[in-house]
Order: structure tokens, then C-alpha cells, then sequence
């Protein structure tokens, strides 16, 4: 403990301006989430309750409040406009502020209801981008750096098709992705979903379902015939080709690695490379740009596995989101790289029941005082896991295979997936002005905080704001000469 105080005592910001930007997204990770991750690495490692994470060793952090324009618990839409752009939403769309409600696409089309994310700024001051997630790349949480619309789930034109509205008006998010002012210049994208980018009639190498698009348009080879023209391009969809790219010469990457969503960690799919693996890739290309770069990294299925009530895939994508963490922290410097990690908004477990110190916090807890029968540790307020019979009574977990990977964790409310919970997240934070995120804030102050430390977009700056400040100084000390 008195380590822990020095360090304390020993922390001195970083006051300069930050060249890059890391945010770290890990969707749906409640503090009880990285609680749990936490103790499982450190049953893995032998630190058992002494384990620390990578980004715990990060010397600010605050609490986050992700409530939206029109909610109090948050969806990863309007969470990602809020946190991304610095202007809350209505749930369920993604870049236009609150003056766009769902599904209106003439409101979406009105480009001073349209939200600036901080990808763009970077964009704009001349520096690269990249976006790297396991879930579609045209999915909410990155969709947010990019794309602006009425309905996260339009995200190809067949989606929009499906919802009755005119797809020519409303464009979708894979075509805004490769055809946008922002997305057609990101240089790195990383991620699945290729179902979005190619049209039905098209076999994908994988899956016999075939792409999606009714407009016959094939986006990945409209983004392949663009990027050749600009640079050193290339575009994979297998880890193996993944970890054979040339990064020391590759201008621009698309890897979409999985049909829809990539697969979960625990499913091993050899076909999808790690979210480390992919943070590597987007950091090798991204670093050699001088002026500097910002990246969204996303850890997309904790929230997915946490909607289907599976506490143990929840927590093993939990555990790859740290890896990938790490990484970032080891290759860049905190003296001119700013890295957040965060989430968009909590997802309804707890850790429960009172086990010995060292115990599996997947497994059993104790016995109910009631019923006599055992409970598990981790379990769910709602969600596919209830388990209530007629008579009040309850399963005994230790009759099912609760080691499963994809076991479902109890729930007291039966939903089909599992709402959101509406608790304040975390946000850690390291290198040039990672002290702005002390306390509690909003989400949308994230953006504005970002924007004066590495001195992008509009608002308060730390590059004119330290001009001002050196200009006032020069002045007095003519002023003290001249006397």
C-alpha cells in the first residue's frame, strides 16, 4: 500500500500535445465485467486477487454517464455518437444529433443535423485513421466514427429495403464506409461483416449465404479499385493473409474477416485472427505516418456474448480486449500518445455470493439459504438464462454443464437477449492530457477532451490555448522591461 500511495504521489500529467490517439471500446463491459476478467486472469496467472490489469496501471481514470437524448439506459448507437462526436443522440442512430429521430431518413439527409466524430477532425488535420473491431465493421460502436443515419441496422441497402424506405435515399452504412467523405478515407479497417459489401448472387469463401446488397454493387472491390489508385492497398479476409501483409509498405488494409460478426474467442475459428493480432496490423501501418494517427479499436462481442447470458465467452473476449491493450501501451509512448479505454454502456450482471479467496469466479458461489441449492458466481438481471419453474423453483446448476463456454448464466427476467443496464462505466486513460478525465463526465465531454489534447476540430485547443498563455507572458515581461 504505501507503493501505491508513492505512485500516487509520483504522478506528474502530461501537458503537451498528444500526436495520436488510441480509444480502446470495450462494448457492454460493466466494471463488474472487468472485475470478473480480473480475477480470472489472475487464477490463470497464480495473482490470483492480486492481479492487475494493463490498463489498471494507467494513472487517471473517471466514471462515465451514457445516458441518451431520449434514454436513460443507453443503446451502442447513440452511446457511440455521444462518446465519438461529443453530441448525445436518440437511441438507435448514429451520427446526427437529436434532431433526427428513428427511421427518418429525410432528417438524416440534413447535413447540419449531422454529428463530426473525432476520426473526422484527425482526418482533417491531415492525419491517418483506422478502425479495428470483431463485430461488422459496419456495426454501431465503429459505425460511429463514420456514418450518419436514422437506423444503426441499416447497414446495407437490403437492410434498408427490408425497413420499406428508399435505399437510393438513405444510404447505407457499408456504402457511406466506402464511398463517404469519412469512411473513404480511413486507411486501415479491420473487422467482419462482408456480408454488407458484396450482392446477393456473390459466394462468400465461407458461408453459403452469399452477400446481401440489392443494388448488385460489390464494395470491397470498389474500395480495392480505389485505394490501388492512392497507394499500396490490400484487402484479406483470412488470419493467415492477415499476418502475411507487407505493413512496412501497405498504405491502406481491409480485412473482414467473418461473413457477419467474427467468431468468439472460444470458438477458435483459425479463419479470424485475434483482436491483438489486428491491433498490431493498424499500429504498424498507422505509426509510420509522421503527423500522427487516431485508432478505434472495439472488444464488439463481450456485449454480444453478454445479450445471450454467457458469462464465460463475455469474459474470455474481456480478457483478448486487455491483450490487445497491452499491446497498444507497449508500442506506443505516453509521451505523445493518448490511450482510453472505455465502454459505451453496462450490461445487467453482478458478481455474487461469498467464494473463498482464489476460487474460479465462473464457477459455483454458495448455497442459497433458501432453497439449499447452489448458485453461480456471475449471474444476469435479465436474459435467455432464466431458468423459473411453475412452482418458484430453481435448477441446481451443479446438474449442468456450467463449465460450457457458451453456458447461459442465470437470469431473474426472461428476455430473449438481455437488456442493457444503465450504470456509469468506466474510462481509464494514459499519456498527454490524460488528466482532463478525472471525476465524473459525460460521455460526449470524451471528444472535447480529445480534441484540446491532441489539438483537432473545433472548441478549446491546447496548441492555441498554450499560444495565448505564452503571448500574455511575453507581453508582461515587456512590460516589466519597459519599466
Amino acid at each position: 500500500m504505501q507503493a501505491d500511495l508513492q505512485a500516487q504521489l509520483s504522478k506528474i500529467p502530461i501537458v503537451k500535445q498528444a500526436k495520436n490517439v488510441i480509444v480502446f471500446l470495450g462494448d457492454g463491459t460493466s466494471i463488474s465485467t472487468l472485475t470478473a476478467a480480473r480475477l480470472e486472469k489472475g487464477l490463470r496467472t497464480g495473482n490470483f486477487e492480486h492481479e492487475v490489469m494493463t490498463y489498471e496501471t494507467f494513472p487517471y481514470s473517471t466514471l462515465i454517464k451514457t445516458y441518451s437524448a431520449d434514454k436513460v439506459v443507453t443503446d451502442s448507437a447513440a452511446s457511440a455518437t455521444a462518446y465519438l462526436t461529443g453530441v448525445k443522440g436518440n437511441q438507435a442512430t448514429i451520427g446526427v444529433d437529436a434532431n433526427v429521430l428513428l427511421n427518418d431518413c429525410d432528417a438524416m439527409n440534413v447535413p447540419q443535423f449531422h454529428t463530426k466524430s473525432i476520426l473526422r477532425n484527425f482526418q482533417e488535420a491531415g492525419k491517418s485513421t483506422g478502425i479495428v473491431t470483431v463485430t461488422r465493421v459496419t456495426h454501431a460502436s465503429p459505425a460511429g466514427n463514420y456514418a450518419h443515419t436514422a437506423e444503426r441496422h441499416w447497414e446495407s441497402d437490403d437492410d434498408v429495403n427490408d425497413a420499406e424506405e428508399d435505399s437510393e435515399l438513405c444510404d447505407d452504412v457499408a456504402e457511406q464506409l466506402v464511398l463517404g467523405e469519412t469512411g473513404s478515407q480511413i486507411k486501415v479497417i479491420l473487422g467482419g461483416g462482408r456480408q454488407k459489401f458484396t450482392p446477393k448472387g456473390v459466394d462468400d469463401p465461407e458461408d453459403g449465404d452469399g452477400g446481401k446488397r440489392d443494388d448488385g454493387k460489390n464494395l470491397i472491390e470498389t474500395w480495392v479499385n480505389q485505394k490501388t489508385l492512392l497507394g499500396n492497398a490490400s484487402y484479406v479476409w483470412h488470419r493467415n493473409d492477415l499476418l502475411g501483409v507487407d505493413t512496412s509498405t501497405t498504405d491502406y488494409l481491409l480485412g473482414l474477416f467473418d461473413w457477419s460478426h467474427m467468431s468468439y474467442y472460444v470458438d477458435k475459428d483459425t479463419s479470424n485472427p485475434t483482436l491483438e493480432e489486428m491491433t498490431r496490423a493498424a499500429l504498424e501501418i498507422l505509426t509510420r505516418d509522421s503527423n500522427g494517427f487516431y485508432l478505434f479499436v472495439e472488444g464488439g462481442l463481450i456485449d454480444r456474448a453478454h445479450h445471450l447470458n454467457e458469462h464465460r465467452s463475455a469474459i474470455e473476449e474481456a480478457l483478448e480486449f486487455e491483450k490487445a491493450i497491452a499491446l497498444a501501451d507497449s508500442m506506443t509512448d505516453p509521451e505523445d500518445t493518448l490511450i482510453l479505454v472505455t465502454a459505451d454502456h453496462s450490461q445487467p450482471v453482478v458478481i455474487n455470493g461469498y467464494q473463498d479467496r482464489g476460487s474460479d469466479v465462473l464457477g459455483l458461489a454458495d448455497y442459497s439459504d433458501v432453497d439449499g441449492l447452489p448458485y453461480t458466481a456471475i449471474m444476469y438481471t435479465n436474459g435467455p438464462g432464466y431458468r423459473g419453474e411453475k412452482d418458484g423453483s430453481r435448477p441446481d446448476p451443479s446438474e449442468e454443464d456450467y463449465t460450457d463456454p457458451h453456458y447461459l448464466g442465470a437470469a431473474t427476467v426472461p428476455m430473449i437477449e438481455s437488456n442493457h443496464a444503465g450504470e456509469d462505466v468506466f474510462l481509464y486513460a494514459r499519456g498527454p492530457h490524460a488528466h482532463l478525465f478525472t471525476g465524473i463526465h459525460e460521455n460526449a465531454y470524451i471528444p472535447h477532451a480529445v480534441r484540446y489534447a491532441a489539438c483537432v476540430g473545433d472548441g478549446l485547443q491546447f496548441c492555441s490555448a498554450k499560444g495565448a498563455k505564452e503571448g500574455r507572458e511575453e507581453e508582461q515581461t515587456e512590460g516589466e522591461e519597459e519599466e
